[in-house]
């Protein structure tokens, strides 16, 4: 690709109600194509943040079937986008399980990709506890990397940002996009920290897209979705609250960086 493009990260705060946050997400996807995004990624659980697991687990769907992926499908194909569906919960191998899957799809609304979350966040710090492996099954440890406009983009969710060997294994990229729901507390100390990293030890363009603010839950996610350059500097992020971040990617810069500072060919492991 030679060409710039428009990127748009989506930021929500989404409740325990699918068809509600299915009416944000279209909103604010309607404002990204407005505002010329070309590929769109909204946040991980876009579809739902519930009180409990069982939420979760209530609105799983088969692939292939069901009214999040009718939506994702629908909604790429009516703003001729690239649209990346944050996360959603499919069904596992486990029936008291579920996958924590990230679907992309073309301008057309076909589903083009796959990716199911492979590293499973577990946490503990005083009463904030985390262990989604007692919910989630884990996805196959195969990066997945998808081509669209001219463009080799690796999919990763949440807690994989912390594993660097992922990206490593999916080759030269353009763009890394991560959809997460980080929680304030690893999200202030770490998350810009991680995202900017992975963009500078790759060379390339990061489009981290979150949750972010105080869910009906109770739950806060840190938000601060952001899309940074393969230098590492932030080219455009939303602290808390809904809304879209907006920025151009310029395969320029990626051959600039790489040029200057040709860090992929010097590896020796």
């Amino acid at each position: 690709m030679s060409a710039t493009c428009t990127l748009a990260a989506i930021q929500m705060i989404s409740t325990p109600e699918v068809a509600a946050n299915l009416a944000t997400a279209a909103r604010l996807i309607a404002e990204a194509a407005a505002r010329g995004a070309q590929l769109v990624a909204l946040p991980e659980y876009f579809p739902i943040i519930g009180g409990t697991d069982a939420d979760r687990l209530a609105v799983r769907e088969t692939e292939g079937s069901g009214p999040i992926q009718d939506f994702l499908a629908e909604t790429a194909a009516r703003h001729g986008l690239w649209l990346v569906g944050g996360s959603i919960p499919l069904t596992a191998e486990d029936p008291a399980k579920l996958r924590n899957s990230c679907l992309v799809f073309d301008p057309a609304g076909r589903r083009v990709a796959r990716y199911d979350k492979i590293h499973l966040f577990g946490f503990q710090k005083g009463a904030e506890s985390y262990d989604e492996a007692q919910t989630i099954e884990a996805g196959p440890p195969t990066p997945v990397v998808v081509e669209a406009l001219g463009l080799r983009i690796g999919l990763a969710i949440c807690y994989d940002l912390r594993f660097p060997e992922l990206f490593r294994a999916m080759g030269a990229l353009d763009l890394i996009v991560l959809p997460a729901a980080f929680t304030e507390t690893t999200g202030q100390a770490h998350w810009e920290l991680l995202l900017r990293a992975r963009a500078v030890e790759n060379q390339c363009y990061v489009l981290a897209s979150a949750q972010g603010g105080r869910h009906p839950t109770g739950r806060v996610t840190h938000g601060n979705s952001m899309i940074i350059e393969p230098w590492g500097a932030v080219l455009a992020r939303l602290d808390k609250g809904e809304g879209v971040v907006v920025a151009e990617l310029d395969p320029a810069r990626i051959a600039e960086v790489r040029a200057s500072l040709p860090a992929l060919r010097h590896r020796r492991l």
